[in-house]
């Protein structure tokens, strides 16, 4: 994937593509900047991880209200969050408007990322990595899972695990699936896919009982304290259960040192080997290669959490 220097008289490599499909068009730029120089990896890789990431990725980002995290100059340049479509954005990109409630009810035209143009242009546009709701666009007030973020304060990332392996086992006593991915930094995960029946309460309150569970039986490991500071343990974050939240997709590239990326994992692959940072775009896309999409259950749930929490009151 990393673009090396011309051999001999080989043709200098073109800085800018531009990619025309019908009458959608995008035009890539600085193809050549080095966005990630700790491992010299370059806007180019970046384009050719999302080209053939894309048929497992675009599925978790189709028809979810995406949020721009637009950074002005490569994944070590300052960002800023952006919701509405903005002027410069190809009409062949859908919207989904949406009230938002930080404007009181205003409505936000919220991109839609359907095809790999439109994800392409979104990384032209300066979005490293992928945001989108915890819904979709056609019912926006039902989720369609249920998302635990286990996050180190203080603690060693085989904390971490250690809380997403009781946390699994809470979950299976409860006769619920889940799925865990790495989030390309130093935390974990886990989500449980759920029927689009559930509000957006109903399932931020599910998530914490089940969390204050854990933080009661771990011995002081997970702790729910919002506090900076004060916070010691893994702290297990539920408020992205919420109306407009948004989160890092699955695949997605991370902005950080050594280009991580936020990946699927088998619940035997988190053990005390697991190498959150191991999972660099090379190593993703021969992961995919060889198994498929690991979070396509994200893609189709059926479960109900009116049984589980019927077990946890009894």
């Amino acid at each position: 994937m990393v673009a090396g220097p011309p051999p001999g008289n080989a043709a200098p490599v073109k800085t800018e593509r531009e990619i025309v499909r019908g009458r959608q068009r995008v035009r890539l730029t600085r193809l050549d900047q080095r966005w990630w120089p700790d491992v010299g990896l370059t806007k180019r890789d970046a384009v050719a991880y999302y080209e053939a990431a894309a048929p497992v990725l675009l599925p978790h980002l189709r028809d979810r209200p995406f949020t721009m995290k637009r950074h002005y100059n490569g994944p070590r340049s300052p960002y800023e969050w952006v919701k509405d479509a903005p002027e410069e954005m190809p009409d062949w990109i859908p919207v989904s408007p949406q009230p938002a409630r930080s404007r009181g009810g205003e409505l936000v035209r919220y991109p839609l990322v359907q095809d790999e143009l439109a994800l392409l242009w979104m990384l032209e546009l300066g979005c490293v990595d992928l945001h989108v709701w915890t819904a979709r666009a056609d019912r926006p007030d039902r989720p369609d899972f249920v998302l635990f973020d286990l996050d180190p304060a203080g603690v060693a990332f085989a904390d971490v695990v250690q809380v997403a392996l009781l946390l699994r086992a809470a979950l299976d006593a409860l006769g619920l699936a889940s799925l865990v991915n790495t989030t390309g930094g130093e935390g974990l995960h886990v989500r449980v896919p759920v029927a689009r029946r559930q509000t957006y309460a109903e399932v931020r309150g599910f998530a914490d009982i089940v969390t204050a569970a854990l933080r009661r039986s771990s011995g002081g490991l997970v702790t729910t304290e919002r506090s900076l500071e004060r916070r010691r343990g893994v702290f297990v974050d539920t408020k992205m259960n919420g109306h407009g939240q948004q989160i890092a997709a699955p695949y997605s590239l991370r902005p950080l040192p050594g280009a991580p990326v936020a990946t699927p994992l088998r619940w035997e692959e988190v053990g005390s080997a697991l190498d959150p940072l191991a999972f660099t775009p090379r190593v993703v896309l021969k992961r995919v290669a060889r198994d498929g999409d690991l979070f396509e259950p994200l893609l189709h749930g059926r479960q109900r959490l009116g049984p589980a929490l019927a077990r946890v009151a009894a």
